[in-house]
């Protein structure tokens, strides 16, 4: 067979002499190995080392790539983010240390109104036993004593019961 002639169908795959390792296998085949060994080559190019040696060869020198660049961010958006979560955390637990004190000094001053209360009227009941014991020795005028609203003044009762003289 020549150069440039077509090659008889009749002919086996291995049988042709100028196709050598490729003889036997498919056009479709070879086709679609090619792309992929393009598709190989073009991701190589893509994921060039991320390191070269300097003129001494002794210690690599890092690329800065895109995705160094978007890891970097990523720390730091990450780093940010646990300092600001610390800060909220810390301001969260002083306004409930807060909030928990001022409860506990209202709570004292709650508890000292009530006993001022007690101790106030005591100090009221004192004083109304005094004022009736002094009221029968008394001589007030009727018409300037005066008593709260809903409480009864003995004084004035018994003035209003005894006949004028």
């Amino acid at each position: 067979m020549m150069p440039g002639q077509i090659p008889e169908p009749s002919l086996a795959p291995g049988s042709l002499p100028s196709l050598g390792p490729l003889a036997g296998i498919s056009a479709t085949t070879l086709t679609d190995q090619l792309k992929l060994h393009a598709d190989f080559r073009q991701l190589g190019a893509m994921l060039h080392p991320l390191h070269f040696l300097d003129r001494l060869g002794k210690r690599p020198l890092a690329i800065k790539t895109e995705m160094d660049e978007d890891d970097d961010r990523r720390k730091r958006r990450r780093e940010k983010n646990k300092v600001a979560a610390a800060r909220c955390r810390n301001k969260k637990k002083e306004r409930t240390d807060f909030l928990q004190k001022e409860s506990e000094r209202l709570e004292t001053v709650n508890s000292d109104l009530k006993a001022q209360i007690e101790e106030l009227r005591v100090e009221r009941q004192q004083l109304m036993v005094m004022l009736n014991l002094h009221r029968p020795t008394c001589i007030v005028r009727t018409d300037s004593v005066k008593t709260p609203d809903g409480e009864a003044n003995p004084l004035l009762e018994q003035l209003a019961r005894a006949p004028p003289k």
